[in-house]
């Protein structure tokens, strides 16, 4: 009797199991991003060069944004006016550290101004820094604190408010105007660092933070 035929092999079904299998295991290919051409990208520059730094690229709203840093411009101007006058009119036995830290944060929040400023004057605006209606765009509040627990509470309060402020203005301006973005985003780092350490000479003249 004849020993039973063997099963036939479909090499072809193997080797598409294989390559099924392979390709189960390799990466899904990533859609790399859109990259302009550099011909393009030297036509567009040519083009509204009196646009500076506003681009054929640029995602947001232009006045918009210019009218919001505008509001940022005046609420740092205040802040600049409140500290100043704090470090001046600060009295008390433990004041002069007191009154160096309200100088200090005047001189940053100053800086802060500027580069808002600049910011607003990249965009094509103007920036506003005239005192008529300077309160009225501020986020924040001039104040009218008499003793030093007092203008501490202020600018915590401040601080606090610029920080919610700039929060929010970031996620705001996201990847539409990245420039904007990481400019408050630095703003934002040192108004935390304003905040913690207005914190901190709160609770080291009460022994905790009375709001």
């Amino acid at each position: 009797m004849p020993p039973p035929a063997l099963p036939t092999i479909r090499t072809d079904s193997a080797r598409g199991w294989r390559a099924r299998q392979r390709s189960m295991m390799e990466k899904p290919e990533t859609k790399q991003p859109f990259l302009t051409d550099i011909k393009t990208l030297r036509e567009r520059a040519r083009q509204n060069i009196g646009d500076g730094g506003v681009t054929f690229t640029y995602e947001g709203d232009v006045k918009k944004a210019i009218d919001i840093l505008q509001s940022v411009l005046a609420t740092e101007l205040v802040c600049v006016l409140r500290y100043t006058m704090h470090a001046v009119a600060a009295t008390g036995i433990s004041s002069e550290g007191v009154k160096a830290e309200f100088k200090q944060h005047a001189q940053e929040e100053h800086q802060h101004a500027l580069q808002v400023a600049e910011r607003i004057n990249q965009l094509g605006g103007t920036p506003n820094f005239n005192p008529e209606g300077l309160a009225t765009r501020s986020a924040s509040e001039y104040g009218h604190a008499d003793n030093l627990i007092e203008m501490i509470k202020e600018n915590l309060i401040a601080e606090r408010i610029a920080v919610d402020h700039y929060r929010e203005l970031i996620r705001y301006f996201g990847d539409r105007d990245p420039g904007t973005r990481l400019m408050l985003s630095g703003i934002l780092v040192v108004e935390e660092e304003h905040a913690n350490d207005m914190h901190d000479l709160l609770v080291a003249h009460q022994g905790k933070p009375m709001l």
